[in-house]
């Protein structure tokens, strides 16, 4: 199931990271995003690791941090969801998991490392899924969502959040 989500697949909150993932099988997107993202992480220098384009708002650690912790969050969504789970899923304060996090202590290299991981997973994931799993529905964070509008999801929001990088970090 590669086709695109339809609008009521997903709250309208996800509605911009849906919007900006380009069309295409969205598992070669997301195997090729992987690879765009190591790069990227990899091509850091430790200052700009730490960087902060302005006062209380994250580090580039601390952005690669929050990539990773949200795909394993909504790989977790999209499981229990393919599964046939309808049991509704919270929501997370994605502030408060930067905080408990300590991204600051760890490298770009066991950033990268963590996120090449959680990335694996996920594509073994969605690459064991059938046609009917893709379709279904669960609710998170009181939304109700699709596998496949997950998936879209996993991928919008990490272009969102390298473009946020890109512009405001690393221009």
């Amino acid at each position: 199931m590669m086709e695109r989500p339809l609008e009521g697949e997903y709250g309208a909150h996800f509605e911009p990271y849906v919007r900006i993932v380009p069309d295409g099988n969205i598992i070669e997107l997301l195997a090729a995003q992987a690879g765009e993202t190591e790069s990227l992480i990899a091509s850091l220098s430790a200052t700009q690791a730490e960087h902060r384009y302005a006062p209380g708002k994250w580090s580039v650690k601390e952005m690669i941090g929050h990539m990773t912790d949200t795909e394993r969050i909504m790989a977790y969504r999209l499981l229990r969801i393919a599964r046939g789970d309808r049991t509704p899923l919270a929501g997370f304060d994605e502030n408060e998991y930067v905080k408990g996090a300590s991204f600051s202590l760890r490298s770009p290299a066991e950033l990268s490392e963590d996120y090449a991981a959680v990335r694996r997973s996920t594509l073994t994931l969605l690459r064991g899924l059938t046609e009917e799993a893709w379709l279904r529905t669960g609710v998170a964070n009181n939304s109700e969502l699709t596998v496949r509008a997950l998936a879209y999801i996993i991928a919008g929001h990490e272009l969102h959040h390298l473009n946020i990088l890109r512009e405001r970090y690393l221009a």
